[in-house]
């Protein structure tokens, strides 16, 4: 076996004793820093502290919650010999009570093939052939479901809701089949929310973890 070197590693930069680094990486002197600027950073760097060590202990709970779920409904089929839960890995675990609830839901990230083009393409026909004769509300919502954002997408809630009229003209159900056709998941995400209530006939409130929603 070749004896490789040891990598080199670059030593940390720090900031020497009564120095600030300012934006440009240059070392300022403590008593040429603007007091208010000083104290911004302090604000700032105790915060970021805090907010750190609070997304760390959230990814930790996020973690530890998904696999106590698991253990569970896995105890529950090697006991029942069934598994708990619905399609696509969704589960609703409840407490006793009735008052306290977990859900984890699983969402797919949905994007569409060139069939989707093709359903554009039926659907102008379509839209051309009746003129004033189809209704605004239809043609308002064809023209927003291929609307394209900054990046260039369609809206997939706005396409997938043109599913949902029913027309009867062969051009448009043909439109609707490539619409279904074009659909591609690309891949899904899990996510987990909690839940309690006063009572068993309450409204169910969520446990916000979420600081933006705190």
């Amino acid at each position: 076996m070749t004896d490789y070197p040891p990598v080199e590693t670059l030593p940390i930069p720090t900031v020497p004793p009564g120095y600030m680094k300012d934006s440009k990486g240059r070392l300022v002197p403590e008593q040429l820093v603007r007091p208010l600027d000083a104290l911004m950073d302090q604000t700032v760097e105790k915060l970021i502290g805090y907010a750190e060590d609070i997304s760390a202990q959230i990814g930790r709970f996020r973690g530890h919650s998904f696999d106590d779920v698991a253990s569970f409904m896995q105890l529950a089929a090697d006991q029942y010999g069934a598994s708990i839960g619905g399609a696509k890995g969704n589960v609703t675990l409840t407490s006793y009570d009735g008052c306290r609830k977990v859900q984890i839901q699983v969402a797919d990230h949905l994007t569409f093939g060139a069939e989707l083009q093709v359903a554009k393409s039926l659907i102008d026909e379509c839209i051309v052939e009746w003129s004033d004769g189809v209704r605004a509300e239809i043609r308002a919502l064809v023209e927003h479901a291929f609307r394209v954002d900054k990046q260039g997408q369609v809206s997939r809630d706005a396409v997938l809701a043109l599913r949902r009229v029913d027309i009867d003209d062969d051009r448009w159900r043909r439109a609707m089949d490539a619409i279904t056709d074009s659909i591609r998941v690309v891949g899904s995400k899990s996510y987990i929310r909690f839940y309690r209530r006063a009572d068993p006939q309450a409204k169910w409130e969520p446990i916000t973890v979420d600081l933006a929603a705190a």
